[in-house]
């Protein structure tokens, strides 16, 4: 068992019909580069089976050595989100890292076993 911490609050109410609009799917991190214009963000390329997307994350403060752990591995991503430019660079989606907000080293949210690439959540 964990140690119990104190978490970040809970977000307001939403309704299904919100969760509906978010498309999440399982993708392999195939590189990671660092995003030289940033001291927080590194640059993912994911492979979502029928399509890959670049997608931006704030890991470089909260890992030692990103591309070493991640890289490779699958994780769970918010695919329908619209473009968003930062650092120079332009991120298609969100991946989905557990616990930074509340003060832990963060992981990834991984499937329990692997996957077929593009598989969405629901």
């Amino acid at each position: 068992m964990t140690d119990r911490i104190k978490t970040a609050p809970v977000k307001p109410n939403i309704t299904i019909d919100d969760l509906d609009k978010i498309d999440i799917r399982v993708g392999t991190i195939v590189l990671v580069e660092d995003v030289e214009k940033s001291k927080k963000l590194i640059k993912m390329t994911v492979d979502f089976g029928d399509f890959t997307r670049t997608i931006l994350s704030g890991m470089k403060e909260e890992r030692e050595d990103p591309k070493a752990e991640i890289e490779g591995k699958q994780a769970l991503f918010v695919v329908n989100m619209a473009p968003r430019k930062m650092a120079g660079e332009v991120s298609e989606g969100m991946i989905y890292d557990i616990g930074y907000e509340d003060g832990i080293v963060p992981v990834l949210a991984v499937p329990e076993s692997e996957v077929p690439n593009g598989v969405r959540l629901g």
